[in-house]
């Protein structure tokens, strides 16, 4: 029953990991098409809409990227980047939602932000 339980619980942590690795994609997708909507001169609002967005595509990519490899054996750099993951992608979403336009990008937040937490609740 152990070797069953043990091989469970692989098959959920490689799939939460799966699915959050995909859901930073589609978040660093649609914070970066949120970045192309906006010119650098952008003031007030839609410069920290713009700065937000970026961020949040970066942190999301390199999430992803981290998640991807398959020898990454250091679970405390894994568990520090997808809390920051998270963190991120909370704070862009509120900045989003006060932006007319922006449901979607604030939408592919919370979903990144939601398969982190699935994910960290894996790695405990």
């Amino acid at each position: 029953m152990t070797s069953l339980t043990t091989q469970q619980e692989l098959v959920r942590f490689l799939e939460d990991r799966f699915a959050c690795a995909q859901a930073c994609t589609g978040c660093a997708r649609a914070c970066v098409l949120r970045v192309s909507r906006s010119g650098p001169d952008a003031t007030g609002h839609e410069a920290l809409v713009r700065s937000k967005a970026l961020l949040c595509a970066e942190v999301c990519d390199a999430t992803c990227r981290m998640l991807a490899e398959q020898n990454l054996q250091d679970e405390s750099a894994l568990r520090l980047q997808t809390k920051w993951c998270l963190l991120v992608c909370l704070e862009s979403a509120q900045v989003f939602d006060a932006r007319p336009g922006a449901a979607t990008e604030a939408a592919a937040c919370r979903d990144c932000a939601r398969a982190c937490t699935e994910f960290l609740a894996t790695l405990n």
